[in-house]
């Protein structure tokens, strides 16, 4: 690949803040050089203030990548590989979160929940897959989200999204594995990310209705959580070291309180595990 850059490359989606505008410093400074994927490179400024006070700025670069957009995507990965001959890692986080009780929620909300964090996560791996097949090297980073492991009521677009990742991602693991592509699974929890703010934006009742006490348990609960989130930080720091492992695990969850209620799940029977949710719900009825 004479004449690009020796530095390996970078492709993250959803790159304008949370998760993905992290990850793209932190990428960075791990010695990446970066693409940050956004529907509005106009809203860049706060990634490239914060590269520039990491001192990567340089080795960021923004593209314009609405990943529910098919043309974007194709015209976004061909032109890295075209500037820079690979895309090395791949990090699908572009998402968002839409809730509600799912009586009460139209399909039009199901299907724009399914478009950006199901479909357009596909969309850009297809587009990438062929370059890293070809290279026989590869690690592709899905963002999904202890509500692709555990259902919670009030998120049921949100959860469905990421649990479709989630079979979607242990179908990619093993038709890649035989072309030495790593693919690997990120499941935080509860993080100060603008995603759960736009959330609980949008989540109401509709008049009179009967689900009207349970969520606004729902919120209280929710909110309560996002109170004593940790640092998103640390989500940006895990992605960089799985990029940089040559043999990394499918699956991270974090925080530890993310990883016990995975392990409670998978532990206690069914229905116990309802009970117990519920439960926790109702002290803030």
């Amino acid at each position: 690949m004479g004449g690009h850059d020796e530095r390996p490359v970078a492709l993250v989606t959803g790159g304008s803040s949370g998760f993905g505008l992290l990850a793209s410093v932190e990428l960075a400074a791990s010695g990446y050089t970066v693409f940050a994927g956004m529907r509005r490179p106009e809203e860049s400024g706060e990634l490239m203030d914060a590269a520039q006070t990491a001192g990567v700025r340089q080795h960021i670069h923004v593209v314009r990548l609405d990943v529910t957009d098919g043309g974007q995507v194709l015209e976004a990965v061909s032109g890295i590989l075209k500037s820079h001959g690979r895309i090395d890692v791949l990090v699908n986080n572009a998402g968002t979160a839409y809730g509600g009780m799912i009586e009460e929620i139209p399909m039009d909300v199901w299907k724009a929940q399914l478009e950006t964090n199901f479909f357009g996560m596909v969309a850009v791996t297809q587009a990438v897959l062929p370059a890293m097949r070809e290279a026989h090297q590869g690690t592709i980073i899905q963002i999904s989200s202890v509500s692709g492991a555990v259902g919670f009521p009030g998120f049921g677009p949100y959860v469905s999204s990421k649990f479709a990742v989630e079979g979607f991602s242990e179908c990619l693991a093993l038709e890649m594995r035989p072309f030495g592509v790593d693919v690997v699974v990120v499941e935080p929890g509860s993080y100060g990310t603008a995603i759960w703010d736009k959330g609980f934006a949008q989540m109401s009742a509709a008049d009179r209705s009967p689900y009207e006490r349970m969520l606004n348990q729902v919120m209280a609960f929710s909110r309560d959580n996002a109170d004593q989130r940790g640092d998103p930080a640390d989500v940006a720091r895990l992605i960089a070291r799985i990029a940089r492992m040559n043999k990394p695990a499918f699956r991270y969850a974090l925080p530890a309180g993310t990883r016990w209620t995975m392990k409670a799940k998978q532990l206690l029977p069914g229905r116990w595990f309802q009970r117990i949710m519920l439960a926790l719900l109702s002290k803030k009825g």
